[in-house]
C-alpha cells in the first residue's frame, strides 16, 4: 500500500508525475512516454488545458466527430459530438439524414427558467417566518444589485424568490427557492453569487425574528423542470417506406410499442434514455457544457411522475407519424470552457455560433434522432447489427491488426456476423495461413 503524500499540490508538474510513477509503475519508462504522448506540442495550449483543472499530468483525448445533414427549423447543421462509443455518430447521421428527406426536425424552447435555493432552518412558527420573508424579500433582490447589473442590462437577472415550508419532510427545514434567468449563460457562477448573497442579507436581518435562523448551504439546481426544450418530427406513415422498411404500418406500430414499453417499464426505460443520453451528452461535451449537470436533471425530470420514464414519446393519429422528445437542458454559449478551449469555440463556430436557446434546440434534436435510431434498428433488423459492424475496428485494434489485416477483415464481415470470437478465429486464420 503506498504511503500518504502531503503538500502534492505544491509540487511541480513533473515532481507530481515522478510521484506518481514512482509509486505505481513498475515500467516507468513506459508510463512517462505515455504521458508525454498526450500532451500538446503547442506549450501555451497545454499550458491552457493544464489550467482547466487541479493536479493535471496529461490529456485525456476524445475523439471529435461530426454529424452532417440536421434539417433543423428548416436550418441546415453539423453537429459536433464528442464520443468514445462506437456507431453512436453513425446513428445520428444515419437519422438526421432519413428525416432531411421527410421535413427535418421541429424544434422551440418552451422556457428557460433556472433554480438556485438558500437551504436553511428555523427553530419557531411559519407565520412569523413567512411574515418576515415577505419583508425582507426587496432587500435580497437590492443587495444582489452589483451582482446582477450586466445580466439585467442584456434582460435577464432575477425572476422571483420564494419562501418554502419543509418542515414536514425534515424538521425546520425551509428554502428560498430563487428562479433565473441567465440568458445565453449557462449562469452556474451567476446563480451561486445571487445565493449565497441572499444567505447573507437573509441572516443579517433574521436578528429582527424571534428564533434561531441558520443558513445551511446555498447552491444552484441542476433540476431544471422549467428550462424545456421540444423536439420532434413527423410525417405520414406512407412516408416511412425506405430501403430497410418494407411495410411502413408495420413499423410505425411496433415502433410505437417499443416507446410505449420504455414508458411504463423502468428497466427498459433506462437503456432507452441512455441512447438518447448518448445523442445529448456528445453535444454538450463538444460545446464546453456540463454533461454531468445535464444528465442528473434528465434523469430526476424522467421520474418527475413517481416512476423512472421514456424521455421521448410517439403518437399515430390519422395516419400521421409522430415522434418526440421534451427535455431539461440548462446550457451556455458563453462563459465557462466556450471561450477558452479551443475546440469548443471551433464547436460552436461550426454551429454557426449558435445562442443558449438554438443550442438547446440543436442538442434535444440529437437525443431525439440518437433514439429514433436505436428504435429503427431494434425494431428491424436489430441493435447488434450495425453496432457491432462499427465496432470492429476496435476489436482489430485489440488484435493489433495490420493495415493489410483490416482491409482483409473489413470486407470479410461485411457479410458474416461481428463478434469478438468470430474476430479472433478470423484474424488467426489469417496469421495462421
Amino acid at each position: 500500500m503506498p504511503n500518504a503524500i502531503s503538500g502534492f499540490s505544491k509540487l511541480t508538474k513533473p515532481e507530481k508525475i515522478e510521484w506518481l510513477l514512482d509509486t505505481y509503475f513498475s515500467d516507468k519508462e513506459a508510463a512517462r512516454t505515455l504521458v508525454k504522448q498526450y500532451w500538446n506540442s503547442d506549450e501555451k495550449l497545454q499550458k491552457l488545458h493544464d489550467e482547466f483543472i487541479e493536479n493535471t499530468i496529461t490529456n485525456y483525448y476524445l475523439p471529435l466527430g461530426i454529424a452532417p445533414n440536421f434539417l433543423i427549423n428548416n436550418k441546415l447543421y453539423t453537429i459536433p459530438m464528442a464520443i468514445e462509443e462506437s456507431s453512436v455518430v453513425a446513428a445520428a447521421s444515419k437519422a438526421a439524414k432519413f428525416w432531411m428527406d421527410r421535413g427535418g426536425f421541429k424544434a422551440e424552447v418552451i422556457s428557460t427558467e433556472k433554480i438556485g435555493q438558500v437551504h436553511f432552518t428555523y427553530n419557531s412558527d411559519f407565520e412569523s417566518l413567512k411574515t418576515f420573508f415577505e419583508t425582507v424579500k426587496p432587500k435580497l433582490i437590492a443587495s444582489t444589485s452589483d451582482i446582477t447589473k450586466n445580466m439585467k442590462r442584456r434582460g435577464g437577472g432575477i425572476l422571483d424568490i420564494e419562501l418554502k415550508d419543509k418542515s414536514k419532510d425534515l424538521d425546520n427545514y425551509y428554502q428560498l427557492h430563487a428562479t433565473f434567468e441567465t440568458l445565453d449563460a449557462m449562469g452556474a457562477n451567476f446563480i451561486n453569487s445571487c445565493l449565497e448573497q441572499f444567505a447573507k442579507t437573509f441572516k443579517n436581518e433574521a436578528t429582527k425574528l424571534k428564533g434561531d435562523l441558520d443558513i445551511v448551504m446555498s447552491i444552484l439546481s441542476n433540476y431544471v423542470p422549467n428550462c424545456l426544450v421540444r423536439a420532434e418530427v413527423s410525417c405520414p406513415i406512407s412516408e416511412l417506406k425506405s430501403k430497410d422498411i418494407a411495410n411502413p404500418k408495420l413499423f410505425a406500430d411496433k415502433f410505437k410499442q417499443a416507446v410505449n414499453i420504455a414508458e411504463i417499464e423502468p428497466y427498459r426505460a433506462v437503456t432507452h434514455n441512455k441512447g438518447i443520453m448518448n445523442g445529448i451528452d456528445a453535444v454538450v461535451l463538444a460545446t464546453g457544457n456540463d454533461f454531468r449537470a445535464v444528465e442528473a436533471g434528465v434523469h430526476a425530470f424522467a421520474s418527475r411522475n413517481g416512476r423512472y420514464s421514456s424521455l421521448t414519446h410517439c403518437s399515430i393519429n390519422d395516419g400521421i407519424f409522430k415522434f418526440w422528445i421534451e427535455i431539461p437542458l440548462a446550457l451556455g454559449t458563453v462563459g465557462g470552457l466556450t471561450s477558452l478551449h479551443p475546440l469548443v469555440k471551433f464547436s460552436l463556430e461550426m454551429l454557426e455560433k449558435p445562442s443558449a436557446k438554438d443550442l438547446m434546440q440543436i442538442v434535444a434534436v440529437a437525443g431525439l434522432a440518437q433514439n429514433f435510431a436505436a428504435l429503427k434498428s431494434l425494431t428491424t433488423t436489430g441493435i447488434q447489427e450495425g453496432h457491432m459492424k462499427m465496432h470492429l475496428m476496435n476489436i482489430l485494434n485489440q488484435f493489433e491488426a495490420t493495415p493489410e489485416e483490416k482491409t482483409h477483415l473489413i470486407e470479410y464481415f461485411k457479410t458474416n456476423v461481428v463478434t469478438h470470437s468470430a474476430v479472433a478465429e478470423a484474424i488467426n486464420n489469417i496469421r495462421i495461413n
